[in-house]
């Protein structure tokens, strides 16, 4: 048995909204990256202009978070949990496209440091997000 080595256990839960955006929240730090989902994007279209909050900004669940525009629609982006907005994709505002090549990832719109996790309960988990658009 090897000893010093350390353990952490890095705890990330993912959430979907009806909405189409999505939350991967990390319960060691009580921050969630908040995104739009790979459906809604395609759904979209190509995008070609991104808003996003400014930095400081108090949300609550529900709330109008920003907008996204494409060549086929527009289309608000509400927050999926309460708190404060910690930062924004910066990269966003001269490169919208990576909303369409990294959503979930790369195209990542804000981060947010949650007022209330328990909140993550009332979202939905992948399978149940998939069903509302599937059916």
């Amino acid at each position: 048995m090897r000893t010093g080595a350390v353990f952490t256990r890095l705890a990330h839960t993912k959430r979907y909204t009806a909405e189409h955006e999505v939350v991967n929240f990390d319960d060691e730090t009580g921050v969630g990256i908040v995104s739009i989902t790979d459906h809604a994007q395609s759904v979209l279209g190509d995008v070609v202009f991104v808003e996003l909050p400014q930095v400081g900004t108090e949300v609550s669940q529900g709330d109008q978070l920003g907008a996204v525009e494409s060549v086929k629609a527009a289309s608000d982006i509400y927050a999926p949990v309460s708190g404060k907005v910690e930062e924004i994709n910066e990269t966003l505002a001269g490169e919208p496209g990576l909303l369409n090549k990294s959503p979930e990832d790369k195209g990542w719109l804000c981060k947010i440091k949650l007022s209330d996790p328990s909140e993550m309960d009332k979202l939905m988990t992948f399978e149940e997000y998939k069903s509302t658009y599937e059916e």
